[in-house]
């Protein structure tokens, strides 16, 4: 099976046309801060309306939407967990964020996916480690023959030297 290419760029995540981008939610799907809320300004007021309709996401799941005035057809909804101190299941639960939005991609044929560093923002994750735990899933992913296109887009550049130096650190081959 051919492997995916794993792209690791710098970027606003709501300008790319690729099958799916990946928000960082709240559980209330409802929008909010960050990357959330970019994503829910630029979808338009209908991605609020089919949120409203899901009731919500646990952390660690993922739902899809579709991605109305985004350039990307669908928004997969994932609820990554807040950092206290790295043992109340953090790093599970941000591993099963990015496991279930696979799943759900490959469940809507989605070739070409799109992720922002997954809690790492507002919510608290410790960068490097949220970054290891992206790089891992995302090479399973890669080696799975479902994608062909896996970016991990980082709004500043500390976060893309973060992890790029992570990838490069756990030998997981990579496309700037």
């Amino acid at each position: 099976m051919p492997s995916a290419i794993i792209e690791i760029i710098q970027g606003d995540i709501i300008t790319l046309a690729v099958d799916a981008i990946v928000n960082a939610a709240n559980n209330t799907l409802l929008g909010g801060g960050g990357v959330d809320g970019a994503i829910h300004k630029a979808a338009g007021p209908r991605l609020v309306q089919e949120c409203a309709s899901l009731g919500g996401c646990p952390t660690g799941e993922a739902r899809i939407t579709k991605g109305y005035n985004l350039p990307a057809r669908f928004v997969i909804h994932t609820v990554g967990p807040v950092w206290t101190d790295g043992t109340k299941g953090e790093p599970e639960l941000l591993a099963a964020s990015y496991r279930n939005s696979f799943a759900l991609a490959r469940q809507h044929a989605i070739r070409s996916i799109a992720f922002p560093a997954i809690s790492c923002g507002v919510f608290g994750y410790p960068m490097k480690q949220g970054a290891a735990i992206a790089l891992q899933e995302s090479l399973l992913a890669a080696q799975s023959g479902d994608f062909d296109r896996i970016i991990l887009i980082q709004y500043s550049v500390p976060a893309l030297e973060c992890f790029q130096a992570v990838a490069r650190q756990l030998a997981i081959p990579f496309h700037p």
